[in-house]
């Protein structure tokens, strides 16, 4: 046929043995090899990090972030490389980075790291650069040399941040503990870490995210929801510019809010919608003080007297960071009434059971309505015209 032309068997032979070097080369053995040369390598690195051994970590490649770290309390560090890109003596992996912050963290911080790295003519691997994967946010020494600052019951760490600010944390941070622990129950680690970095921007960095989506917030808090095992490493992260216009009681109920939820983080699960949530961590918040509804919910309570009373309770997407900062402050205030009314009406522990209740069931679908049925006896309906009517009461 035209255009074919017979290949002799000792081309034939030459060209698979072609094809198993460009194999070997390319994603066979030889990359394994370079993964496992690569794993050895960051194995290395972990140890050093966890000695403190400044020799052995620059021993692995670049000292660039060591200093950072030192003062970090650190249990474990570890790293598990996911993937090699190589190209001849240049690659990147990608690695989960675990660590655990010694005295407070049960299980582990996960984070995804991407890392280059450079062959020597000796063949030995070494570090280049270690950085956040593109979908990661930072860890809060990328930002700069981290600060210690211990409380009774809290770490602080903060970066761009005098000493005597961190001790100001502390001492609202352990304030919370116990605040937390007697309107939820002992039953949690009774410990917060609070990081704090340089800067609403240096915030944006930790979380991964525009800087514009955590104006005007005091502080989040970061960890797996709904986890089985042991307590999750749950982070109180701070936005310094927002935190600092408030007034001592307000920052107060700020860290308690988020303290809160590190309580709460093992029974809040995907069917735990947000106003109960953030309502939850609200009325901790708030519980105790003397401030009358009207002044904890301003929003709602101008919404009241426009005849502008809500008839449903907030939907997750109310509780979005779009801007809408009235919308966002009555969804949060329409999920602290709920909260306050449940506790007023069906009493404290009856609010807790609810709370669990919720977590526990398999799916959002039916969470809401099985625990009002199974612990407050009653329906949607109910409950929501109930609400309905005790904000009206509540806030004239």
């Amino acid at each position: 046929m035209a255009g074919r032309r017979r290949v002799s068997g000792a081309s034939v032979v030459a060209l698979c043995l072609l094809l198993v070097s460009l194999v070997a080369c390319g994603g066979g053995p030889a990359t394994d090899a370079a993964r496992a040369e690569v794993q050895s390598l960051l194995d290395r690195r972990a140890e050093a990090v966890l000695d403190r051994d400044a020799a052995a970590y620059a021993g692995t490649g670049t000292r660039a972030g060591f200093d950072n770290l030192r003062a970090v309390p650190l249990a474990d560090w570890s790293y598990r490389v996911t993937a090699l890109d190589r190209t001849g003596d240049s690659a990147t992996a990608s690695a989960d980075l675990r660590y655990r912050v010694a005295g407070h963290d049960r299980s582990p911080v996960v984070t995804t790291r991407s890392l280059s790295l450079s062959r020597d003519r000796d063949g030995d691997w070494s570090v280049d650069s270690d950085r956040p994967a593109r979908k990661s946010g930072q860890q809060l020494w990328d930002q700069g040399p981290a600060r210690a600052v211990r409380g009774e019951r809290s770490l602080v760490l903060g970066v761009g941040q005098p000493a005597g600010k961190l001790r100001d944390y502390a001492e609202l941070a352990d304030r919370a503990v116990p605040a937390v622990s007697d309107a939820w129950g002992p039953e949690w680690t009774r410990r917060v870490v609070v990081l704090v970095p340089g800067s609403l921007e240096g915030m944006a960095g930790l979380l991964g995210s525009p800087a514009s989506s955590y104006r005007g917030i005091a502080a989040v808090t970061t960890g797996a929801t709904g986890t089985d095992g042991p307590a999750p490493a749950d982070r109180v992260i701070v936005n310094p510019d927002a935190f600092g216009l408030l007034g001592d009681p307000g920052r107060q109920v700020v860290l308690t809010h988020e303290t809160a939820h590190v309580a709460t983080r093992a029974h809040t699960s995907a069917s735990t919608p947000l106003w109960l949530s953030e309502g939850f961590a609200d009325w901790v918040g708030y519980r105790g003080g003397d401030r009358a509804p009207a002044e904890v919910a301003p929003e709602l309570a101008y919404a009241v007297s426009r005849g502008e009373v809500p008839g449903a309770l907030p939907e997750d997407e109310d509780f979005g960071f779009s801007g809408d900062a009235d919308g966002l402050a009555r969804a949060y205030e329409g999920g602290w009434l709920a909260c306050r009314m449940i506790a007023g009406h069906w009493g404290e522990e009856r609010l807790r059971a609810f709370y669990r209740a919720v977590g526990a069931h398999p799916s959002r679908d039916g969470a809401v309505e099985n625990a009002l049925a199974e612990v407050l006896d009653t329906t949607p309906e109910a409950f929501t015209l109930q609400w309905h009517d005790y904000i009206q009461d509540a806030l004239t």
